[in-house]
C-alpha cells in the first residue's frame, strides 16, 4: 500500500510516451515541458523517448539529450519509492553540508546519485531550496526540511528508508 506521499508511476509504454509528447508539444520550451512529463509520468526519462521527442520537436537526438542531461534533476531510470535531496549549493555546503552529505551516503550505503538496492531511496543533490538563511536543507518527496544536523538528517533517512 502507498502512502498519499508516495508518488505512483506508469510503466513505460512507447504509446503513452508519444501521447504525451503530442500534448506538450506546441508549448513554449516545449523540450523542457515535454521531459518533465515524461518523468512525472514514468518517474524517469526512459532512453527511448529522447528519439521520440527529438523527432516530434525536429531537434537531433543529440539536442535533446544536451537538454536532459543538462538539468540535474532529469532521471536515467526510475528513483526509489522515496526521493531524498540533498542541497550541494555554496551555502549549505559552507555550514556543514558536506559533512552531512557523507553521513547521509553512509547510512544510506549509496553515493549521491545512486538507489538504494531495496529500490526504497534515491539520494539526489539539488542546487538551492532557498533557505540559505538556514542552511543546510533537504527535500524528502518534496517536503522541504531546513535547518539540518546530525539528528535531523537521521531522522530524515530514517522516515525515508520506511
Amino acid at each position: 500500500m502507498t502512502s498519499p506521499c508516495e508518488p505512483c508511476y506508469e510503466s513505460w509504454n512507447e504509446e503513452r510516451g508519444a501521447e504525451i509528447i503530442a500534448e506538450h508539444a506546441s508549448c513554449e520550451g516545449a523540450t523542457l515541458v515535454i521531459l518533465r512529463a515524461l518523468q512525472d509520468a514514468f518517474g524517469y526519462v526512459p532512453e527511448p523517448a529522447i528519439s521520440m521527442v527529438a523527432s516530434v520537436l525536429n531537434l537531433s537526438r543529440a539536442e535533446v539529450y544536451g537538454v536532459f542531461t543538462f538539468y540535474h534533476d532529469f532521471r536515467k531510470k526510475p528513483a526509489g519509492r522515496h526521493v531524498l535531496k540533498l542541497c550541494r549549493a555554496e551555502a549549505c555546503q559552507a555550514a556543514g553540508g558536506n559533512a552531512l552529505a557523507a553521513r547521509a551516503e553512509a547510512r544510506l550505503g549509496i553515493a549521491i546519485g545512486g538507489t538504494t538496492a531495496d529500490e526504497r531511496v534515491t539520494l539526489e543533490p539539488i542546487y538551492c531550496l532557498g533557505l540559505c538563511a538556514t542552511p543546510p536543507s533537504a527535500m524528502l518527496d518534496g517536503r522541504v526540511v531546513g535547518r539540518l544536523d546530525e539528528a535531523r538528517l537521521d531522522a530524515v533517512v530514517a522516515e525515508a528508508q520506511r
